[in-house]
């Protein structure tokens, strides 16, 4: 997959943060996506052991949310663990598994927030930047915003809200479960994001390719050899 390369990532956190508040206003999140044209999903996950860093994209059919490719991708975390700052530390593994697809999903859902952040621009909106595809952000535990709790039931939602604008819903995915906190990255708007959302989580909490993405993403050992990358680069003496 062809990607639209936008910065360097060798970044100190002042110069990505700098970086951030520039590139949040390219971010565009008023764009209706009908489900009637969507015929891929795919699920994207890091996962971190030991200053290791794992990429894995899964893709899906839509509606049907069959797999039709994983990719991974692994090297040394080149940044430390900074709130806010999550796109640095994943998205130079992101970028190596992006380049392996064959297939061009339509949608990509994050296991991370969109403009549930900050400075307007989580994982899922920077890496929109990126794919120029339209992202959703889906994230697990409360950032930021003021919301009031769903219903119990699934497909309850409610409205959150930071500094007086809307950045995103808090959904119940499944009823009587915690919900989940879904957020516009890039090129989609908010009920289009809730309505793929809710289309791609039959069952559990998560979506269906945000799930198998979270286990390909966690599936790796770490040998001798990537523990002394991981140990050579200096990025991962710094503590989050």
């Amino acid at each position: 997959m062809q990607l639209n390369n936008r910065h360097t990532w060798n970044l100190s956190p002042k110069e990505a943060i700098a970086l951030q508040k520039t590139l949040a206003d390219e971010i565009i999140y008023d764009v209706s996506v009908s489900l009637d044209d969507v015929r891929s999903v795919a699920g994207v996950d890091v996962s971190v052991k030991q200053g290791i860093s794992q990429a894995a994209i899964v893709v899906c059919t839509f509606p049907q949310l069959e797999v039709i490719e994983v990719v991974t991708a692994q090297m040394p975390t080149p940044f430390p663990y900074i709130s806010g700052l999550l796109s640095f530390r994943e998205g130079p593994v992101l970028v190596q598994a992006f380049e392996q697809l064959q297939h061009e999903p339509d949608v990509f859902i994050f296991d991370g927030m969109g403009r549930i952040h900050p400075r307007y621009i989580g994982i899922a909106s920077h890496m929109g930047l990126w794919l120029q595809k339209p992202t959703i952000g889906c994230g697990k535990t409360h950032l930021l915003g003021d919301y009031q709790m769903p219903a119990a039931e699934k497909g309850s939602y409610s409205p959150l809200f930071h500094h007086g604008e809307q950045l995103g819903v808090v959904l119940r995915t499944r009823t009587n479960v915690k919900p989940v906190f879904i957020s516009p990255g890039h090129l989609i708007d908010i009920p289009s994001a809730l309505a793929l959302t809710l289309a791609c989580t039959p069952r559990y909490r998560l979506p269906r390719p945000i799930r198998l993405a979270h286990q390909h993403a966690g599936d790796y050992s770490i040998s001798s050899s990537q523990a002394s990358m991981r140990s050579n680069n200096p990025s991962n003496t710094q503590s989050g």
